[in-house]
């Protein structure tokens, strides 16, 4: 795979190949299909989220479960990760990334997942925190604009926030 032929690459090799708009109902459909992702902005701020177990903030969203569509995907996600009313979730297109062997699988792959936006009410972080379902993976919230340079950020989802301009 050519380097220069792709959007980014992240610390675990892990490539972003590229961002297609692809109807929600056929990506749901479709093999590669394995997880949504979603931008979550409060007011013009982006919204991260800790993952205690890659040890960086991130965007919000999973894998997906059997028989799952990819907008029951990441509303489920979302509801777990942020215990928040998804109703104004919009889906963007699709994310097609090259895998290396991890925790899932032991082969290198080709993903593709769903990427949303969604933009919430004005609150502060300690409320939303409340809010969260899964303290055991996200331990802390914050503003994009709070941590960027200060602390690690997962490179492709940092690269995904472009694709939200609410």
């Amino acid at each position: 795979m050519k380097k220069q032929n792709c959007i980014c690459e992240d610390c675990d090799r892990n490539i972003f190949l590229s961002f297609d708009i692809i109807a929600e109902d056929r990506l749901s459909q479709m093999p590669e299909f394995t997880h949504c992702l979603a931008v979550v902005k409060i007011g013009s701020e982006y919204l991260l989220g800790w993952n205690k177990w890659r040890n960086r903030y991130e965007i919000f969203g999973g894998c997906k479960e059997q028989g799952e569509s990819a907008r029951e995907c990441i509303v489920r996600e979302l509801c777990e990760e942020l215990g928040v009313d998804t109703s104004g979730i919009c889906y963007l297109g699709t994310m097609k990334f090259l895998m290396k062997p991890d925790y899932f699988s032991q082969n290198e792959r080709i993903e593709l997942g769903g990427l949303y936006g969604v933009t919430l009410p004005e609150t502060s972080l300690d409320e939303l925190y409340r809010q969260v379902n899964d303290k055991d993976e996200i331990i802390k919230l914050a503003f994009y604009s709070q941590v960027k340079g200060k602390e690690p950020i997962a490179v492709i989802d940092e690269k995904l926030l472009d694709y939200y301009m609410a």
